[in-house]
């Protein structure tokens, strides 16, 4: 219990933050969160914290959304949800972790490709269609669709405003179409949510910090952290699991 309730407090903690700040932290969480509850349950764990911290920020960046983005991104997402409940139907615990840290790693590259290479193509509609798949499959799979997301939404040269505002909505709209998937699952239980309220005060903490450090911090300078976090945490998942 003890193990628990620290493990979901700093789940909390870095969620509430990473959802009112820089964003692409999610990466952390779930490795976190499986030190204490492995396998594909820990989806089910997550997910009312996710939705809980995406009210709050829908609400407090409720304008300045770019609704034409979303329009391109979501439908696609929505396919993409559907596919990963399929995914998760039919593998093991072990195969979970397995892809789980693929997917981390899947991820970090491409953050580098995107870092070195010119990423005007993502500006074309074929390509939201496919982030939009890619990102419904992976925050199904691993609650891990920020960085795809937010690398989208970044080359679409949005303001500051309406990045964080149109981002907040599509994690709110895919999160809420993910929980009757996480239902029929049996990932989503009275037990779970139960779990998922350690994380309350941790969720709150990380809120309050995230939202006043948005102000005064660029993110950049949190991009090589969180990707050698990430990198690290995906390398235990597959080697050490």
């Amino acid at each position: 219990m003890t193990t628990a309730l620290v493990v979901m407090f700093i789940a909390g903690l870095i969620t509430g933050f990473s959802k009112f700040s820089v964003g692409g932290m999610g990466l952390l969480v779930l490795p976190i969160v499986m030190i204490a509850f492995p396998g594909p349950e820990s989806l089910g764990v997550l997910l009312p914290l996710y939705i809980i911290t995406d009210i709050m920020a829908v609400y407090s960046y409720r304008k300045h959304i770019s609704w034409p983005v979303l329009a391109r991104f979501l439908p696609l997402g929505f396919l993409g949800v559907f596919v990963g409940a399929q995914l998760l139907s039919g593998i093991n615990a072990d195969q979970f972790v397995a892809l789980l840290g693929g997917i981390i790693i899947a991820m970090i590259a491409l953050g580098f490709y995107l870092d070195a290479r010119p990423a005007t193509f993502m500006q074309k509609p074929i390509t939201a269609y496919s982030m939009g798949f890619a990102g419904g499959l992976v925050s199904m799979i691993a609650n891990a669709a920020g960085p795809l997301f937010s690398l989208f939404l970044l080359e679409q040269k949005l303001s500051k405003d309406s990045y964080v505002s149109t981002r907040a909505w599509g994690f709110f709209i895919i999160n809420l179409v993910k929980l009757p998937m996480y239902l029929s699952l049996g990932l989503l239980t009275q037990e779970s949510l139960t779990i998922s309220t350690y994380a309350i005060p941790g969720l709150l903490v990380g809120a309050f910090i995230g939202y006043h450090f948005l102000k005064h911090v660029k993110p950049v300078h949190f991009k090589w952290l969180i990707r050698i976090m990430s990198t690290l945490a995906a390398m235990k998942l597959m080697l050490f699991s």
